[in-house]
């Protein structure tokens, strides 16, 4: 009969043999592996700096590229637009790119008539019905034309029609709208924080850039991308209209124009005025525009036609 001495001795032996095994076997190991381990760690921070002198380089060449492309905007852009009145409308999403796309403008030539902000506020679709209502009662008790406002009830659509109307050139034979009325009009919209104006708008434009970004990604993404687009037509009814965006995909402005075959035969694109490169594009985008009556788009996605347009002579 096995009794508990023997237990002991033989889970005791069972223990032993365990602790000799690892020992021997860590003895045996520990050489080869950690050699193996080392050799590892030094090819990944080996690999590591490689990869940071590479993206160090890449941000040179960026760099390097956006001071060319300023430096080539000093010799083919200064009098292409001399004489053009150009409207900027900057959309909240490109706002961050604004500045450069004036900058390139104003090189060019063009007289900047003003640069008008529009808020977050005007693109949500909660302030529908409030956008309808503000439309006619700040057009009413001015010479702002109200007979033209689309009836479709889109606040956003109706509002960017009356912007368009006192903000670029009325068509032949139209009466303009007075500098006194074009200011209560968008005195309305600043006042109920709509829009924000950087300089007050001295006249109208023959001309409108479109200012706009990335995609909305909110639950109301959808509807806010609708908004965009519907800004966008209503400006390119009035007038000569350039879109300089940040990407086309995702259904942002840039994407949203060039998929409609109607849009894209009079609004130009450009999907990368998210950098100096793209902000001269946009300039020479709305050259093209305003000289030869030709849409195009450019930028460096798949569904752009060209990097730029043809220089002008």
């Amino acid at each position: 009969m096995i009794n508990f001495r023997y237990h002991v001795v033989s889970l005791t032996a069972v223990f032993l043999a365990l602790a000799i095994g690892l020992v021997v076997g860590t003895a045996a190991l520990n050489g080869p592996v950690a050699d193996s381990l080392k050799e590892n760690v030094n090819e990944l921070r080996n690999h590591n700096q490689q990869m940071r002198q590479q993206v160090q380089s890449m941000e040179r060449e960026l760099e390097l590229e956006e001071d060319f492309a300023a430096q080539i905007a000093e010799v083919v852009l200064p009098g292409t637009l001399t004489g053009k009145r150009v409207l900027v409308l900057s959309l909240p999403t490109g706002r961050d790119h604004t500045e450069g796309v004036v900058k390139m403008l104003q090189l060019a030539g063009a007289e900047v008539t003003g640069r008008v902000d529009l808020q977050d506020k005007f693109i949500n679709p909660d302030n529908n019905n409030n956008l309808l209502e503000l439309a006619v009662t700040a057009a009413r008790p001015t010479s702002a034309p109200t007979s033209g406002l689309p009836g479709n009830g889109h606040g956003v659509e109706t509002s960017s029609a009356l912007l368009a109307s006192v903000l670029l050139d009325r068509a032949p034979g139209a009466a303009p709208v007075s500098e006194a009325d074009r200011r209560a009009v968008l005195a309305a919209y600043t006042n109920a924080n709509y829009l924000t104006t950087e300089e007050r708008v001295s006249k109208a434009a023959e001309a409108v850039v479109v200012v706009s970004g990335q995609p909305y990604v909110d639950k109301d993404s959808a509807k806010k991308d609708e908004s965009v687009l519907k800004v966008a037509e209503q400006f390119d009814q009035a007038g000569t209209l350039v879109v300089a965006g940040n990407g086309s995909a995702g259904g942002n402005l840039v994407a949203a124009v060039r998929s409609d075959p109607v849009l894209v035969q009079s609004i130009s694109t450009v999907d990368n005025a998210n950098t100096v490169q793209g902000q001269l594009v946009t300039a020479l985008a709305l050259v093209q525009q305003v000289t030869e009556k030709k849409a195009g788009q450019y930028g460096v996605a798949d569904n752009a036609a060209s990097l730029l347009p043809r220089l002008p002579q």
